[in-house]
C-alpha cells in the first residue's frame, strides 16, 4: 500500500507531465522573422492578420494628382508584435521587422448598411515591408504580393523607396499615419528631421478657405 506522501508525489508527477504537453490555446506562436526562398524571394507571412494592428487609410494618395478610380480603397497596416513590442520601448524599429499593407475595396451596398462604407472580403492588393540589415543594402526592401505565396523584392529604383527616404516619420517609416505610435516616436526623440521640418512647414502654411 502506497503512503499518503507517495500518492502525493505521484498526483504532482502526473499534473507536471499534463501540464508540459498542454500548451494554452491563447499563446499565439512566435513570429520567425521574414523567411525567404532560395532565389530569394519573401516568403508571404501568411498569419499577418494576427499581428498588431497599426491603422487604417481610405483612399490615401501621396500625389497631388492621384490616379482617378472607380472605386474606394482601405489600407490596412499590421507589424509582427515582436517588433511593434521594441518601438513601444525605444521608439524605433528592430531589425527583421514586417510592415504588412493590406488594401481592400470598399464596399457601401451589402446587409443593413445604409450609409457609410465598409470593407470588402477580397483582398485587393498586398506589400510587405521588411528589414533586414544584413540583407538589403538599404536596410528595408519592398514586396508586392498579387496572390501569391512568395514574392520578388522590388527593384530600388521604385519610387516607393525615395517616397519612403524623404518622408518617413521614423527609420524611412510612415509613422505619421499610426496613431499610437507617433507619440511614441515624439517622447523618444525618434522623429527623422527631415519629418519634423516638413510637418512644422506644413503647419504653419494659412488655412484656404
Amino acid at each position: 500500500m502506497l503512503s499518503k506522501v507517495t500518492k502525493l508525489t505521484l498526483i504532482a508527477v502526473v499534473a507536471l507531465s499534463f501540464a508540459a504537453f498542454v500548451k494554452p490555446a491563447s499563446v499565439p506562436a512566435d513570429s520567425p522573422g521574414p523567411e525567404y526562398t532560395s532565389d530569394g524571394q519573401l516568403k508571404l507571412p501568411e498569419n499577418y492578420r494576427q499581428w498588431v494592428y497599426l491603422t487604417t487609410g481610405f483612399d490615401m494618395s501621396y500625389s497631388a494628382n492621384p490616379m482617378a478610380m472607380d472605386h474606394h480603397m482601405f489600407d490596412n497596416v499590421f507589424v509582427n508584435p515582436e517588433s511593434y513590442k521594441a518601438f513601444t520601448e525605444t521608439g524605433t524599429w528592430p531589425d527583421k521587422t514586417m510592415l504588412v499593407l493590406e488594401v481592400r475595396k470598399a464596399e457601401g451596398k451589402g446587409s443593413i448598411n445604409q450609409a457609410g462604407n465598409f470593407q470588402g472580403s477580397e483582398v485587393m492588393g498586398l506589400e510587405v515591408h521588411v528589414k533586414d540589415e544584413a540583407k538589403f543594402a538599404g536596410k528595408w526592401a519592398f514586396f508586392g504580393f498579387d496572390g501569391t505565396k512568395t514574392a520578388k523584392m522590388t527593384p530600388t529604383g521604385a519610387s516607393c523607396y525615395t517616397c519612403h527616404q524623404e518622408h518617413g516619420a521614423v527609420d524611412t517609416t510612415f509613422v505619421q499615419f499610426y496613431p499610437t505610435l507617433l507619440s511614441i516616436a515624439k517622447s523618444k526623440g525618434t522623429l527623422a528631421s527631415g519629418y519634423e521640418k516638413e510637418n512644422a512647414s506644413s503647419s504653419q502654411k494659412p488655412v484656404e478657405r
